[in-house]
């Protein structure tokens, strides 16, 4: 089943290049296109995509993480990737915040943009590479103290089982690695999440990064 992916920019020439490309990608349709917040979510009401490709910078006093944060009230399940000039790391966090669950430079290769939109329809978090390593690492270094008695709070083998669920793996790649049952990677990441406090796979990869679990290279 294909993909379905909005395309929310105010350039017409943006859209209209992104649409061709996706479209040729199978696995990828593009449902549709907006030009600003409203249209995004009146037509993502209407249509039900599973990722929004946002732009950050849009008219009418509604850009991209207001945007998203607004469409996620109204229709959570969908998946939003920030589409962005902007490599800065206030935009970063603020995306990330808003509930984004991507974030990519427009000057990626075309390979990236569908390798996003593919992770991110897993239910991973996608933050591309090179924009976000030394966003990342200067956070850790502010964050570390603040989430190390939580992590503390972990058994050996939850601490395993988080890295894994952050890397991406699924719960049975997991179990194969661990040498345990699928069962029980289920348990032990259960006790997990609600010893962090964390309701979703999106929020166990902000913490594995401010706990330094992940690595850019």
């Amino acid at each position: 089943m294909d993909i379905n992916v909005l395309i929310v920019d105010d350039h017409a020439v943006v859209r209209s290049g992104l649409r061709a490309v996706l479209d040729a990608k199978p696995g990828i349709t593009v449902v549709g296109e907006a030009a600003d917040g409203m249209s995004c979510i009146k037509l993502s009401l209407e249509m039900k995509p599973d990722i929004v490709l946002m732009d950050l910078s849009m008219p009418n006093g509604r850009d991209g993480l207001f945007t998203t944060s607004e469409l996620l009230q109204s229709l959570p399940e969908v998946k939003v990737i920030i589409l962005t000039m902007h490599d800065d790391e206030q935009y970063l966090f603020r995306a990330l915040k808003a509930g984004a669950s991507g974030y990519i430079l427009k000057s990626a290769p075309v390979s990236e943009l569908v390798k996003a939109i593919e992770q991110v329809h897993q239910g991973l978090v996608y933050l591309h590479p090179a924009a976000t390593k030394k966003v990342i690492e200067g956070y850790l270094q502010g964050q570390a103290g603040e989430v190390k008695d939580t992590f503390d709070s972990l058994t050996e083998r939850e601490k395993e089982i988080l890295t894994l669920v952050a890397q991406g793996y699924t719960n049975k790649e997991a179990a194969n690695l661990l040498s345990i049952s699928v069962k029980t990677v289920e348990n032990h990441k259960a006790n997990m999440m609600d010893k962090l406090q964390l309701n979703n796979r999106r929020e166990l990869m902000k913490f594995a990064y401010r706990r330094g679990l992940l690595d850019f290279e």
